[in-house]
């Protein structure tokens, strides 16, 4: 038997010891859902609170202000003051992270089990009561807007990606980038922050996921003790709006000083959960998962035409971008990396992929799913984004299944389908037009 399938084999039969029912949920009285996992293989937790927030859900004037949360919730509150969350978690053998995408905003913690009451503590004072203290939000307000202009000066990628996403949606919130406008965030008001997080940042809009060490029951009376007299905020305002479909390719040029030229093509795909999301996900590695991907082979090894390939497709709530990157290697016109980028995608979708190509990237894929299975913070993670992105955590155990349905013919169709000119933004950065 082959070593790669003897390691797949050995790690689903870790998975399969984790069944649908081992993870328990309820709900408390004021909507806050909570997923556990009890898991005792080591003395450790975590905590992952998962808003169903992120810049989907602003709007032009109060563009990043979901972002803007991530920084703040670590800013004080009634009885942890400033700067102690992180104080007060490490003092218990604990750390923490946070994220935020355009769908969601993320917490995690993870600490010793004899800390669980701490964390729970701390996690319920800052939702409860956070310090809308003006200093400490004109303080964030100028960490964030250096954070966002040098993220842009150092990354021309980012800058282009941000130009890009501004073009390919006209009316749905993706247009804009997660960490807002410049102008927006320097405008924010008090009380667009408290109006914000008094509807989004309520427990009636999170799902938290406890895995490890704990006991169920043991959780719940905390979660009761801690979390349910938090009130229930507004029910959030539902994201409506559609993007209309695209007619036509749609191309613009960002003048920029640069060594090489930067290109990035964007198609509109389905979102996370449709019926078609695993095999574009499958196609996205079979284009840039490793060197061994398409592009990588033909473009960099074979032509040297960059020194950078790849492509991204996001979790997302809605339809949204399937994304095509490179930067040119020297001497390389932007035109040239295009033309061969296309190629490939014409490759597939005139002559599909091979029975091998796919299972290769079946592989890995399984790996990859069951590796992030095999710890406590992966699975809380995973089924937090299998909760929210899904529809139901239940279906991360189908999810291997799923993977495995996909053929060669569900490659090619959706390629088909989606990498058409009408519904491209081509999207160049460099220091002159190519002319």
């Amino acid at each position: 038997m082959k070593p790669i399938l003897v390691l797949i084999l050995f790690t689903f039969q870790i998975f399969a010891q984790v069944q649908p029912d081992d993870v328990k949920s309820f709900i408390l009285k004021n909507g806050m859902k909570f997923y556990v996992l009890e898991d005792n293989s080591i003395p450790n937790a975590n905590m992952y609170l998962f808003f169903k927030v992120g810049s989907r859900n602003e709007y032009i004037g109060i563009t990043g202000i979901s972002h803007f949360f991530e920084h703040m919730m670590f800013n004080g509150a009634k009885k942890y003051g400033p700067k102690q969350f992180d104080r007060v978690m490490e003092a218990n053998g604990g750390s923490n992270n946070a994220y935020t995408t355009e769908n969601i905003t993320v917490y995690t913690d993870w600490f010793p089990k004899q800390s669980l009451e701490v964390i729970f503590d701390l996690e319920s004072d800052r939702i409860a009561n956070l310090n809308f203290d003006p200093k400490m939000i004109e303080s964030e307000r100028g960490v964030i807007l250096s954070e966002r202009s040098t993220g842009l000066e150092n990354n021309p990628l980012e800058q282009l990606w941000q130009e890009l996403q501004a073009t390919a949606f006209v009316s749905h919130p993706y247009m804009w980038p997660v960490i807002g406008w410049e102008s927006d965030i320097k405008n924010w008001t008090k009380e667009d922050l408290e109006n914000y997080f008094h509807t989004y940042y309520a427990p009636n809009n999170c799902v938290a996921v406890i895995s490890g060490d704990v006991k169920f029951n043991e959780v719940k009376k905390l979660a009761e003790k801690y979390f349910e007299p938090i009130p229930a905020g507004p029910k959030p305002r539902e994201v409506h709006t559609i993007e209309p479909e695209q007619t036509g390719e749609r191309r613009l040029f960002v003048k920029r000083e640069v060594p090489s030229p930067y290109l990035m093509i964007a198609y509109h795909v389905p979102q996370t959960g449709s019926e078609e999301y695993y095999a574009i996900e499958l196609l996205n590695s079979i284009l840039s998962e490793g060197a061994s991907s398409r592009l990588y082979q033909s473009i960099v090894e074979q032509k040297q035409l960059a020194i950078e390939v790849g492509t991204y497709y996001p979790n997302a709530f809605d339809p949204t971008l399937f994304y095509f990157y490179g930067i040119c290697n020297d001497g390389v016109r932007e035109s040239q990396l295009e033309k061969a980028i296309l190629e490939e995608v014409d490759k597939v979708i005139n002559e599909g992929v091979s029975e091998a190509e796919l299972q290769k990237v079946k592989n890995q894929k399984l790996m990859q799913f069951y590796r992030t299975t095999e710890t406590i913070n992966g699975i809380s993670n995973t089924i937090g984004t299998y909760e929210l992105f899904f529809g139901d955590y239940k279906k991360l155990f189908t999810a291997p299944d799923d993977y495995k349905k996909v053929t060669v013919s569900d490659i090619q169709k959706v390629a088909a389908k989606y990498f058409t000119k009408q519904n491209r933004t081509v999207g160049i950065l460099n220091t002159e037009e190519e002319q």
